[in-house]
């Protein structure tokens, strides 16, 4: 078998091999050289990382994150959409039922287990993408190294993100509305979105 010319090797139909056809002229070692070489006067980038955080961009998929609505309660339903996506099965969810006496969420159901595994998480973000809640988001924190294969599987509690000033820790009654859908308008108060029935230029 004849390969086409100028290939690394050509072979021929009589079973021995000829030598490697080169495009240059230049011996094999001067070529390599040549490499380093004009490395040497390109700037040098140097990160002085850790004592210099490096920034990262706003998109960056880094640590998951389970948010909250703006009166604490959790925008996790539990629905196992995020579990279902991930490619690399890094995310176990057990839904657990709100009753009225404990409301974690405006829905029926809350994630009362919600775990990932960053030993097999790829950072994809399909789970995000599956979230029909919004509920995860991936943060730009990227610092997940540790010592114990124990700890890099982090639980709900590690994953929801903080309480901020006016919010209230669930379990509690709904504050936003007297429905879940009012957890899901664009502006408090506001009509619902006009559905889209054609298209618009």
């Amino acid at each position: 078998m004849t390969e086409r010319p100028g290939s690394e090797i050509e072979r021929s139909t009589g079973g021995g091999n000829r030598p490697a056809v080169r495009d240059s002229v230049l011996p094999a070692p001067s070529q390599g050289f040549g490499v380093t070489f004009a490395q040497i006067f390109r700037k040098v980038t140097t990160e002085e990382y850790p004592f210099e955080p490096k920034v990262t961009k706003p998109r960056y998929h880094g640590r998951h994150v389970l948010n909250r609505h703006p009166d604490g309660l959790e925008k996790c339903v539990g629905c196992e959409l995020c579990a279902w996506a991930c490619p690399a099965d890094a995310i176990y969810v057990e839904g657990g039922d709100n009753t009225e006496e404990a409301r974690f969420s405006p829905g029926e159901r809350y994630g009362a287990v919600y775990q990932i595994n960053y030993l097999r998480c790829i950072f994809c973000g399909l789970c995000i993408e599956a979230c029909p809640t919004r509920s995860l988001t991936m943060s730009n924190d990227f610092e997940l190294a540790d010592d114990n294969r124990q700890d890099l599987i982090y639980t709900k509690e590690q994953l929801m993100a903080p309480l901020l000033p006016g919010m209230e820790a669930p379990p509690h009654p709904m504050r936003l509305g007297n429905d879940e859908k009012d957890y899901y308008l664009r502006v408090p108060g506001s009509a619902p979105a006009e559905p889209v029935t054609e298209e618009r230029v």
